[in-house]
Order: C-alpha cells, then structure tokens, then sequence
C-alpha cells in the first residue's frame, strides 16, 4: 500500500472531516470585527469584510501599524450604514457614500484605487479619538484591486484586505503555538475570516483546494504576520513584548516574505458557508512554508 493511499484510509477510519468553528468579518481595516453564523462569500471575501478604511490626507490607508489604538473601535454594520463604537466618544453612524461623494485616489500598500469618501463628520469623530486628523472612505467599485498575480488568476481581486480575499487559520495550529508561549493569545490575535476545527497543527500548510459548502477555496500562500499580532485586540496595548512572532520565529514558523501563520486563500466562485460546515480537503501538496 502506497503511502497516499495509506494516508487517506486512515484519515478516514480514525478521524472526523475538518469543520467551520468560527467566521468573522471586519468592516473597516484595522478595526475591530465581527463573528458570523454564516457568510456569504463574493469574489473579494466574505461580503461586507474590509470594504471601508481609515485614510490620511494624503489619502493613504492607515491601519493598527501606526495608531494601535484603532483597536478600541468597533463596528456595528446596519443595513447600509456602519456604526461605529468607541468606549469614551460614544456612537456615530456613517451612511455609505452615494455617487454624489468625493472619490479620491487611495492608496493601500502598492496599489492606488477609487474610494468615496464619507461625510466629514465620520472623519472628525474618528479623528478626535485617535489624535490624528483622518477620513473614512469606502470601496465602490469592486474590480480595481487585482490579487498578486504571482499567486492568483485573471479576474482575481480583493477589497482592502492587506493582500489576499481569505484568511484560514486552524485552531490545532494555535494550540501548538500556544503550547510554546508563557502567555497564550487568543485567535482574534490573527483577524481570520474561517477558523477551522478538526485538522492536525499545521496541516493547512499542504492544503491546495479546499471546499466548504459549495465553496472552493484555493489556497495562496501562508500569510506573513506583523506587529498587530502583538497588539490586545481590544485595546492596541503590547502585553507581551514581541510575542507571538519571537516564538512563531523559534518554532520554524519563517519563509521568504516574513513570518507565518494561518493561510491566504481565494474563492473560485460565490456561494455560503456557515460554522459548522463540513471541510472537505480535495487537493494536498508539500508544505508550502518555504
């Protein structure tokens, strides 16, 4: 018996399919999210996720990077319109820009795309709680910022998700991270959209297409992780000096392009999926952490 053989028919006789724990989905970059029962997944992502940002004046993204504090804000979605929540300001509803908005040339990493701007009083209650005058501008137009073509196919875009339209992570691989660290985090550390239960620590690195529902997954690249993961996911603060990525650093967790953990993915077409789902693995290769 061959070795792929023989792994499948283990696989099947000794454990239950992977499955959906958790989905969450983050209206405004860099500011807090949501958990969701069920998404439906679009081309960009999970419908709603990332489609607005925090720019300055020069029009150019602003994310928990600079101001850890963005952290304190969450973020209600009502009908068309966000409201956004912070512990000492209060409350303050945005209505989605119509076609009568600025749109302004807004930059997020490399690429520079349209946005509307929302109305100035959004941007002054944003500003007078961050300490930093900003705007908040809003993605209208859903096919002008391509994935890396490095990774992706034609016609494969994302709203303003650092790079990619999914993030995977896997519970078993935050558990074997948190075996390592003096102070375990939770896994909101790592803003995913799916969490995954069942799967063994670190399998998500020799996954190639996945299909939950409907929905088939392909999967990027391992996502490189940076300073937010440091960060409370409530209140901006570093608890824990630079952990998680000193450890994820000492454990291996390295490749070309950073530090790693959990997994970039694109949809191949819509659908919805919802926590509880069966995740079927149809496509495996060698680790791709390299």
């Amino acid at each position: 018996m061959d070795a792929t053989c023989f792994r499948f028919m283990t696989g099947c006789m000794t454990t239950n399919p992977p499955r959906v724990a958790g989905l969450s989905c983050y209206p405004v970059k860099s500011l807090r999210g949501h958990a969701l029962s069920r998404a439906t997944i679009e081309p960009r992502g999970i419908a709603g996720d990332r489609r607005w940002m925090l720019v300055d004046e020069a029009g150019r993204f602003i994310t928990r990077r600079e101001l850890p504090h963005m952290a304190q804000f969450d973020v209600r979605q009502d009908g068309n319109a966000l409201v956004l929540v912070h512990p000492a300001r209060g409350e303050h509803r945005v209505e989605t820009p119509d076609q009568t908005a600025p749109v302004i040339a807004a930059k997020v990493w490399r690429d520079t795309l349209p946005m509307r701007l929302a109305d100035d009083a959004a941007g002054n209650f944003l500003s007078a709680a961050l300490g930093k005058t900003v705007r908040l501008a809003w993605q209208h137009d859903a096919s002008r910022r391509p994935v890396d073509p490095a990774y992706a196919g034609d016609g494969d875009h994302v709203s303003l998700a650092d790079g990619f339209p999914i993030l995977i992570v896997t519970e078993a691989s935050l558990a074997a991270l948190n075996d390592r660290l003096a102070v375990p985090v939770g896994i909101e550390r790592f803003r995913p959209s799916v969490i995954i239960s069942g799967a063994g620590a670190w399998d998500e690195d020799r996954w190639r297409r996945i299909r939950i529902g409907q929905v088939i997954l392909r999967i990027a690249k391992p996502c490189s992780r940076c300073i937010v993961t440091t960060q409370h996911p409530l209140t901006g603060e570093r608890e824990q000096g630079n952990d998680p990525l000193t450890t994820l650093r000492a454990i291996g967790r390295m490749a070309k392009g950073g530090i790693m953990f959990g997994q970039n993915a694109i949809p191949d077409g819509p659908g919805e999926i919802g926590v509880g789902d069966a995740v079927d693995i149809i496509e495996e290769g060698e680790s791709n952490l390299r």
